[in-house]
């Protein structure tokens, strides 16, 4: 850090300054939901006067944030068919997490965003959204992740939303602190050190290029205090990032999982059938059907779904279950979208409604994600526990 020109030009504590590729970058680490860091970037921005402004948004949460409306234009038919309901949901729910915080402190979310939006029109400075579409960010963290720790990441973002209803702005605020922040951070990486990984350390190097990359030579970079240090790291040794915005296919291993498992459980089926008869083969599916079918149908229910919802996910299980390519989930979520489609005032309401768990679970929207969610994962674990069952008697 340059500790002259910060003191000339009197800028807050939590700019950080680099100079590099005949470039000086001004990177300002801000906490998200944090009423100062509105006035950090604006300040600094008013101050440095710089040639570019980067942004740590990509397009799709640009639009989102500088247009209200822009819940208007989702289609939950076509987020179900293309299979993107489980990123849906975690985006919500970590949007829901954000927006009850930033509430309580008077402040709406991504305002610092919004502040150097503005005061980057304001001062002609050219506007970069540096960051890696959030979609490709949550599929790459999706393939590393494992069946179990994608529950276990779930849940723990599900049980963001039971927080205490009051958190003290003081708290916030601790969080823009270089100390705090790396506490933040090595705990986030010993639960779930493969997230980290592609939410952290993949940003700050594809970050670091695009600010890097941004036009003219005087630079602010507005950022989450958590990516500065990472940034500053990679900004001083760039690597190239375009296998960072490519979504790896399945493993071998999973792949092989995919089909092993089903076509285990009709292995058993035959063998049941061959080696005790009609009898043996009618009693063992009848035991897949009643496991997977119930399990399934009773995450319908804890999803709170439309009793019509509920049978379909009963019927569906046992046969989706037989298919990797299929999901009970899918056919629950798509009655339970026919039953209670969201309505335009639906869509309208959809940000505010999920700041309280209450209204994460009753809107139309969540619950239509979280019956396929927790559907799927009742299907999922009747698949174990009916298989295991059916191979006790049979083997």
């Amino acid at each position: 850090m340059n500790v002259d020109t910060a003191t000339t030009l009197d800028l807050p504590r939590t700019v950080h300054i680099v100079e590099v590729a005949g470039k000086r970058v001004f990177l300002v680490g801000t906490a998200h939901v944090s009423t100062s860091s509105v006035d950090d970037v604006r300040v600094t921005i008013d101050r440095v006067r710089p040639d570019s402004v980067c942004v740590e948004l990509c397009q799709a949460r640009y639009d989102s944030l500088t247009n209200p409306e822009a819940w208007r234009k989702l289609d939950i038919l076509s987020v179900l068919r293309e299979g993107k309901a489980h990123l849906l949901l975690g985006s919500l729910i970590m949007t829901a997490f954000q927006r009850r915080i930033a509430s309580q402190l008077g402040v709406k979310p991504g305002a610092e965003m919004v502040a150097a939006i503005e005061s980057a029109r304001e001062h002609g400075a050219k506007l970069v959204l540096a960051d890696r579409r959030i979609e490709i960010t949550l599929k790459r963290t999706a393939a590393r992740l494992g069946g179990w720790t994608k529950i276990k990441a779930l849940s723990s973002l599900l049980a963001g939303l039971f927080a205490p209803d009051q958190i003290d702005a003081e708290e916030i605020e601790k969080l823009k602190e270089e100390a705090q922040l790396a506490d933040a951070l090595q705990a986030l990486a010993r639960e779930f050190p493969d997230a980290k990984e592609t939410l952290i350390d993949e940003r700050d190097r594809y970050l670091a290029m695009k600010i890097r990359e941004a036009p003219g030579s005087t630079v602010v970079a507005v950022v989450g205090a958590g990516h500065v240090e990472g940034i500053e790291r990679e900004m001083e040794a760039p690597r190239p990032i375009d296998d960072l915005d490519t979504v790896p296919g399945p493993s071998l291993v999973s792949r092989v999982l995919k089909w092993a498992i089903p076509l285990s459980i009709v292995a058993l089926l035959a063998y049941g059938f061959y080696s005790g008869g009609v009898d043996r083969w009618q009693e063992s599916m009848l035991t897949w059907i009643l496991v997977t079918g119930t399990l399934s149908a009773l995450g319908a229910l804890a999803a709170s779904g439309h009793p019509l919802t509920i049978v379909s996910a009963f019927v569906a299980a046992p046969l989706t279950t037989l298919h990797p390519l299929l999901a009970a989930g899918w056919f629950a979520g798509l009655v339970q979208a026919w039953i209670k489609s969201p309505t335009v005032e639906d869509l309208e309401t959809l940000s505010e409604s999920i700041t309280s768990l209450r209204g994460f679970w009753r809107h139309p929207v969540t619950r239509i994600l979280l019956v396929v969610a927790l559907t799927n994962l009742g299907a999922s674990l009747g698949t174990f526990v009916a298989g295991a069952m059916i191979a006790a008697k049979t083997l």
